[in-house]
């Protein structure tokens, strides 16, 4: 598994750092936003790190205050005592390679009876968290969720993405993982979560008993009690429990070890799947929509995915110069 915070470049890295110190310190003049957005339209994937480098200067400035309290770490002489309130630049002064740091410093930062982790991985990149009860949690690319542990909860909130949850045994506290589709449950069991939209869920159980209880009331009020081997799939109205075989649970967890397996599904929703996970758009005809796919496939080798398409089946793969990718039936005129 990769388990790195990021694949970018650390040029990338601290120039991210550095604007997210900016955007925290003080507000940026006209030239300075003009080049920003320069630096942001050189590479779309400018805007989820960024993103990643502010949302932990939040997270860390909540900290600071009990940090400092506490003694546990000291604020550099060079930060005026009577600022109003804790600013983050001098700790994205490290530059490249903060991104290691950054992780290590959302898990760690924590009172010895309190854990709060905000992370949301970035494309093409997967991760793994060791909470304090115990637990771990792997996180699939564009995951995003926020994790609560005190004495009384252990509590998930779940926006997006794709996780395996193998939770510690412990009867005074429930596991809950909460979704915009449903909330599972659970004492000490491991499961995957599948939120990809605000009305869809799938829940695949590997170990214990879970229980799902979906949002919308459509479907009743009671949870579903799902065991080993059993998946809940809610998309929309439509809900279904099945048992999957030895060989489906396999292929339902490859994600884990980088790889998906399709069984005859659409090329648009293969497409999908690839696209989310390296963040970029990729478009097909509706004629080569309808066309099937099926196999095994790296999901972080997209042009090998691609190479593979073009072998298997009747259609052309075109990139834009934006990035973007086209996929035709061969059928159909240029």
């Amino acid at each position: 598994m990769n388990t790195k915070h990021s694949h970018y470049s650390p040029e990338a890295e601290e120039a991210a750092s550095l604007w997210a110190a900016r955007l925290d310190g003080s507000e940026l003049q006209l030239e300075d936003r003009q080049a920003l957005q320069t630096w942001l339209d050189e590479n779309p994937a400018h805007r989820e790190l960024l993103a990643t480098y502010c949302q932990f200067s939040t997270d860390l400035e909540e900290k600071l205050p009990v940090l400092l309290a506490r003694g546990q770490i000291d604020m550099p002489s060079t930060t005026a005592p009577h600022r109003r309130r804790f600013k983050l630049g001098w700790l994205w002064g490290f530059g490249a390679g903060l991104a290691a740091a950054c992780v290590a410093i959302m898990l760690w930062v924590q009172s010895p009876d309190t854990q709060i982790v905000n992370v949301a991985t970035p494309v093409a990149q997967r991760q793994m968290l060791n909470l304090m009860d115990g637990s771990q949690v792997e996180l699939d690319a564009r995951t995003s969720l926020r994790i609560e542990i005190d004495d009384e909860n252990r509590r998930v909130r779940f926006a997006e993405g794709q996780a395996f949850f193998a939770v510690a045994k412990d009867t005074s506290r429930p596991f809950i993982v909460e979704t915009p589709a449903g909330a599972i449950r659970v004492r000490g069991t491991k499961f995957d979560v599948q939120n990809l939209s605000d009305d869809s869920l799938t829940v695949t159980v590997t170990e214990g008993v879970v229980q799902v209880s979906p949002a919308s009331r459509d479907h009743g009020v009671a949870p579903f009690t799902l065991t080993v081997g059993e998946q809940l799939s809610l998309d929309g109205a439509h809900l279904s429990v099945r048992k999957l075989t030895e060989s489906e649970l396999e292929d339902a967890l490859a994600w884990r070890n980088g790889y998906v397996v399709f069984d005859g599904v659409s090329l648009d929703d293969a497409l999908r799947r690839f696209g989310r996970h390296h963040g970029i758009g990729i478009t097909c005809s509706p004629t080569a929509a309808q066309l099937s796919v099926g196999g095994r496939f790296a999901l972080d080798d997209l042009n090998g995915f691609f190479v593979a398409l073009e072998d298997a089946l009747p259609v052309r793969v075109s990139r834009g110069l934006n990035g973007t990718v086209r996929i035709t039936a061969r059928s159909e005129a240029r």
